[in-house]
């Protein structure tokens, strides 16, 4: 449903309520589900129902969308936003994720004095994970708000970390 000032009325109506819709919805998150990444078709768009405490004319509208919800032992690719002693911060498109570093393999240590600031190391097989790096993790939880995903990850399994 999406709310239109009455001043909007008239032959073009039905393109502005196509375009409040990619604007509202496109890149929104609903906890059931998950984030909207496009809005691919629009099937329906139905009679205006007028608002009377706002003055503006509410369309209830029928559409498809690309959505991204993450699920408990999916395997994504995340890009590293953060890495302290605590573990490391990444972002996997929209969604933040927290990896601890009980969840990191323990021959990774954390190392505070490099040149590009912390990171977590393997000494012996020359593995860095740093700000910025693209690693591979597996979602072990998520907890959903009313409009925001947060997903908590692990590199202990195998085939998961630096992706090279």
């Amino acid at each position: 449903s999406s709310g239109i000032n009455a001043e909007y009325g008239g032959p073009r109506l039905i393109d502005i309520v196509k375009k409040k819709l990619f604007t509202e919805v496109e890149g929104s998150c609903t906890g059931e589900h998950g984030f909207v990444v496009a809005v691919t078709t629009i099937d329906h768009i139905g009679n205006g129902v007028i608002d009377q405490g706002q003055g503006s004319v509410n369309f209830p509208v029928k559409y498809k969308a690309i959505v991204f919800r993450p699920f408990k032992g999916e395997v994504v690719d995340a890009i590293v936003t953060e890495v302290n002693k605590v573990g490391i911060f990444c972002a996997v498109g929209p969604l933040s994720c927290f990896i601890s570093r009980h969840s990191i393999p323990a021959d990774m240590e954390h190392n505070a004095d490099t040149e590009a600031g912390e990171c977590y190391q393997n000494i012996d097989e020359g593995i860095v994970i740093q700000k910025d790096d693209e690693i591979r993790l597996k979602i072990i939880g998520t907890r959903v708000d009313a409009n925001d995903i947060f997903a908590v990850g692990s590199l202990m399994d195998d085939f998961l970390g630096l992706v090279s």
